[in-house]
C-alpha cells in the first residue's frame, strides 16, 4: 500500500483544497497578467504606436497625457476626435517634448491631426524653455493636418521662444491652422516660435501676434528653415525685426507664400513679409499688409542682407521715420529679380528706402491689377500665378478658391471660418 493511501480522509481533502487553492492563484496570476497586458495595449485610448497602429488621441486627457511619456515621443498618433483643452488653463497642459539649454529630448514621432480640431489651448507661463503644444520637436518629428482654434499663449520669460503649435522646430508641420493670440517677448510666431533647419508646409494663422523684444513674426520668429505655401493674416506687433510672417529669415527659403494685417514694430526693421533677410531666398510672395514702425519699414523686407528676392511685389501701406521702401526698406547686398510695388500706395517713396535697383519697379494699381505687367516680365501665370484682370493683385495658384484656410483643400475648416465671419461689414 502506497503512503498516500495511509493517510487519513482528512489529510486527501487537505491535499485536495490545497492543489485547488494552487490552481485558483495560478489562474489569478495570469487574469493579472492579461488585464496588465491589455491596459498596454489600451494605452491613451488605444492604439500601439506604431505606424500601422497609432496610438489613439480621443480626449483631452489622451493629448495632457502624450507630455507624461518621454518614452513615447518617437512614437505614432492619430487624433480621432475634436478635442477641448479649457480644463487645461495657466501651465496646467504638459507640453509634448522638452529643450534645454544643451539638448533636451525632441518630440520625433508622428502626430496626424487627422483633420481634427483643438480648441482653447490657453497657456500662460513664465518659463525659460520654449512654448508651445509641442515644446520642441526634432528633426525627424512630424505634425500635420491639424487645426488649433481660440489659442492663448503667452511666456513672458524675457528669452522665451514661443509658438501656438510648436515652440521650437526642426522637424516637419505641414497643413496646419493656428486662430487666437500668441505673446512673449523674444522669438514669438503664431504657429511656432523659432524654425531651426525644419520645413513648414500649407499652413496659415490668423491672429494677434506680440513680441516685446526681437524676432515676431506672424507664421514664426525666426526662420532657418524652408517655409512654402504658407501665409499669416492677422496683426503682428513687436520690437526689432517684426514681419507679417516671419520676424528673420536667416539662410532660409520662403516661397509662395504671403502675409496681410497689420504690421507694427517699435525698434528696427518692420515688413510686411520679413523683418530682416540675411542670405536668404524669397521667391513668389506677396505682402499686402499696413506696416508701421521707426527705422527701417518696408513693403515686403526690412533689411536685406547678401539674400535674393525675386518675382515678389508688395501693395502694402508703410509709414515710418527713416529708410522707408515700397519693396525693401534698406538694401545692404543681394540681387532682385522682376520684383514690384504699387506707387499709387505709397507715392512719396522709392522701390527701395536707401537706393534703387532697376529689377524692383514702381507701378500705378491699375497696372498692378494687368496680367500683361506681370507675364512681361516672365512671371508664370500657367503653374504659380493667377489674377482677376483689372479687379485683383496677383494670387498664388496654390490655393484654390474657397480654401479661406489656405492648407490646399476645400472642406469644413473653410466652412467654419466663413460661418464665423458671416455678414460681417454688412450695417
Amino acid at each position: 500500500m502506497t503512503a498516500s493511501r495511509n493517510r487519513p480522509l482528512s489529510s486527501h481533502f487537505s491535499l485536495f483544497f490545497s492543489r485547488n487553492y494552487q490552481s485558483k492563484a495560478a489562474f489569478a496570476i495570469m487574469a493579472v497578467i492579461c488585464l496588465l497586458a491589455s491596459r498596454v495595449e489600451a494605452k491613451y485610448s488605444g492604439g500601439t504606436g506604431e505606424p500601422n497602429n497609432p496610438y489613439r488621441i480621443a480626449t483631452p486627457n489622451d493629448l495632457n497625457d502624450i507630455g507624461n511619456h518621454p518614452e513615447d515621443w518617437s512614437s505614432h498618433f492619430v487624433m480621432v476626435n475634436d478635442i477641448n483643452l479649457a480644463d487645461y488653463n495657466g501651465t496646467k497642459f504638459n507640453m509634448i517634448g522638452e529643450k534645454t539649454p544643451d539638448a533636451g529630448t525632441p518630440f520625433t514621432g508622428v502626430f496626424d491631426g487627422n483633420r481634427h480640431m483643438i480648441t482653447n489651448f490657453n497657456y500662460t507661463g513664465s518659463e525659460e524653455y520654449p512654448t508651445g503644444l509641442f515644446e520642441y520637436v526634432g528633426p525627424s518629428g512630424e505634425i500635420g493636418d491639424l487645426a488649433l482654434q481660440d489659442v492663448n499663449v503667452t511666456n513672458d520669460y524675457l528669452g522665451s521662444t514661443v509658438g501656438a503649435l510648436v515652440g521650437y522646430n526642426r522637424g516637419t508641420v505641414r497643413q496646419c491652422f493656428v486662430a487666437g493670440i500668441v505673446s512673449g517677448n523674444h522669438l514669438v510666431g503664431g504657429l511656432m516660435g523659432y524654425n531651426y533647419y525644419g520645413v513648414i508646409s500649407y499652413s496659415f494663422m490668423s491672429g494677434t501676434v506680440s513680441g516685446a523684444d526681437d524676432f515676431t513674426g506672424g507664421l514664426t520668429g525666426a526662420n532657418l528653415g524652408i517655409i512654402s505655401s504658407c501665409c499669416a493674416t492677422g496683426s503682428v506687433f513687436g520690437g526689432n525685426y517684426t514681419g507679417g510672417l516671419v520676424g528673420e529669415n536667416y539662410h532660409g527659403m520662403i516661397s509662395d507664400c504671403f502675409s496681410s494685417g497689420n504690421v507694427s514694430g517699435r525698434g528696427y526693421d518692420a515688413a510686411g513679409l520679413v523683418g530682416v533677410n540675411v542670405d536668404g531666398t524669397i521667391s513668389n510672395c506677396y505682402a499686402t499688409s499696413v506696416v508701421s514702425g521707426n527705422h527701417r519699414v518696408g513693403g515686403l523686407v526690412g533689411y536685406n542682407v547678401d539674400s535674393t528676392i525675386s518675382n515678389c511685389y508688395a501693395v502694402a501701406a508703410i509709414d515710418g521715420n527713416d529708410n522707408i521702401g515700397g519693396l525693401v526698406a534698406y538694401h545692404e547686398s543681394g540681387s532682385y529679380t522682376k520684383c514690384f510695388w504699387d506707387s499709387d500706395v505709397n507715392p512719396d517713396v522709392n522701390g527701395i528706402g536707401n537706393g534703387t535697383d532697376p529689377n524692383v519697379t514702381g507701378k500705378t494699381t491699375d497696372k498692378m491689377q494687368k496680367e500683361s505687367t506681370f507675364t512681361d516680365a516672365g512671371w508664370d501665370f500657367v503653374e504659380i500665378w493667377n489674377i482677376g484682370e483689372n479687379q485683383t493683385y496677383p494670387f498664388l495658384r496654390v490655393y484654390p478658391a474657397g480654401d479661406l484656410n489656405h492648407d490646399g483643400r476645400v472642406d469644413l475648416f473653410d466652412f467654419g471660418i466663413l460661418a464665423g465671419h458671416w455678414l460681417e461689414g454688412v450695417e
